[in-house]
C-alpha cells in the first residue's frame, strides 16, 4: 500500500508541474508569430495591457487547451467555430485574397487549387438560411453582397460518414470529422454526399511543398499528401489542445473567426473571449443549410462586413495565392467550377 501511495503522490505532483508549465507556455505564446505573419495566438497584446482582462483571457485559453480537469480526469472537448460576417470584408481592406484561406494553405501545405476554407460572395437578397433581426436599427441592406467563409462544417449528422463504403471517414468523440487517407479508396462518394462541397480529391501527385514530407503522419495533419484520395479541413484540433487558434482564425486580420469548446461554453478570436450560448443567442446566429439536418458545428453571425467599415456594394474578391515552391514532378490540375 505504501508504494501505491507514493506513486499516486508522485503523479499528483507531476500534474501540478504540468499545469504550471502549460500556463507559462501560454504566456510566452502571446508574443509569438509565424514568419509569414500568421500568429501563433496566445494572449493578445491588447489584453496584456489590462491585468484583469489578461488574466481572464489566459484562464479561458488555458481552459480550452487543457487536457486534464481539476479532478484529474481526461476532458472531452467539443470543438466548434463561429464566423462573424459583420467583421468579414473578404480582406478587401487588405488588398489581398482571403487571409483565412491563405493562412490555412500555408499551415497545412494545401496544394493549388484546393481551398479547405473557401470564401464565397453572396447576394444579400439570396436566401442562404440566415435569420436576420428586422427592427429598424439593425435592418440589413436590401442589395449588395456579403462574404461567407466556409470550412468543413463538422456536421454531427455527416452525410459523408454515412455513405463511405470503407469507413475511411469518421467523427471523433470531440465532434471532428476526419479522413484516413490510407483506407480511402478514392470513390468520391463522400464528395457527392457533402452538401457544402467541402472535400477535395487529388487527381494527380499533389503540387505541395517539399517540406510537407517531413511532417509526422497523422489523421489530423493529412500529410504527406498523395494522389487518388480525398482531403478537407480538419478543424486543427491539435492546435487547440496546445492553446493555439487554427490557422484560419489566427490569420484573419479582422478577427472574424472564433474557435471554441461547446463543453466549456467559451470561444475566442484571439482578441476577446465570448460565452458561446449568449453570443449566438444575442446576435441571431444561424447555421448554413441547417434545414438539411446535418447539425453543423460552424455558426454564423449575419452581416456584410459593416464592423470592418465595408459597404455591401463593394463587391469582388481578390484571388487566393498558394506557395509556388512545390515538389518536383508534381502534377497540376484545374478545379472544376461547374
Amino acid at each position: 500500500m505504501g508504494a501505491d501511495s507514493d506513486k499516486e503522490q508522485e503523479q499528483q505532483e507531476n500534474l501540478k508541474k504540468w499545469d504550471i508549465s502549460r500556463r507559462q507556455l501560454i504566456k510566452l505564446m502571446g508574443g509569438a508569430a509565424v514568419a509569414t505573419g500568421v500568429a501563433a495566438t496566445g494572449l493578445p497584446l491588447a489584453l496584456r495591457d489590462d491585468p484583469v482582462s489578461a488574466q481572464s483571457a489566459e484562464d479561458s485559453t488555458a481552459s480550452l487547451a487543457g487536457d486534464v480537469s481539476s479532478e484529474g480526469k481526461k476532458r472531452l472537448r467539443q470543438w466548434m467555430m463561429i464566423i462573424d460576417q459583420r467583421r468579414c470584408d473578404g480582406c478587401q481592406s487588405q488588398g489581398t485574397g482571403p487571409q483565412c484561406t491563405e493562412a490555412c494553405n500555408f499551415g497545412h501545405f494545401v496544394p493549388d487549387p484546393m481551398q479547405w476554407i473557401e470564401v464565397y460572395e453572396h447576394e444579400l437578397s439570396e436566401d442562404i438560411g440566415e435569420v436576420r433581426p428586422l427592427d429598424a436599427s439593425s435592418k440589413p441592406p436590401e442589395e449588395g453582397t456579403s462574404f461567407l467563409p466556409t470550412p468543413c462544417m463538422q456536421c454531427q449528422n455527416p452525410p459523408c460518414v454515412n455513405v463511405c463504403p470503407v469507413g475511411a471517414t469518421w467523427t471523433t468523440p470531440e465532434g471532428i470529422t476526419l479522413i484516413d487517407q490510407k483506407r480511402c479508396i478514392g470513390c468520391r462518394m463522400c464528395m457527392a454526399a457533402c452538401p457544402y462541397e467541402r472535400r477535395s480529391f487529388t487527381w494527380g501527385e499533389p503540387p505541395t511543398q517539399p517540406a510537407s514530407v517531413f511532417i509526422e503522419e497523422s489523421h489530423e495533419h493529412q500529410l504527406p499528401m498523395k494522389k487518388g484520395v480525398v482531403y478537407k479541413c480538419d478543424f486543427c484540433p491539435e492546435m487547440a489542445r496546445a492553446g493555439r487558434l487554427p490557422f484560419c482564425a489566427a490569420g484573419c486580420p479582422q478577427k472574424a473567426i472564433y474557435y471554441g469548446d461547446l463543453e466549456e461554453d467559451v470561444a475566442t478570436n484571439g482578441d476577446e473571449v465570448v460565452r458561446i450560448s449568449e453570443f449566438l443567442a444575442d446576435h441571431s446566429a444561424f447555421r448554413y443549410k441547417e434545414e438539411l439536418g446535418t447539425r453543423p458545428r460552424v455558426y454564423y453571425i449575419p452581416g456584410h462586413g459593416e464592423l470592418a467599415g465595408r459597404s455591401p456594394k463593394t463587391t469582388g474578391l481578390m484571388p487566393v495565392k498558394w506557395i509556388t515552391d512545390v515538389k518536383k514532378d508534381a502534377k497540376h490540375w484545374e478545379r472544376s467550377r461547374e
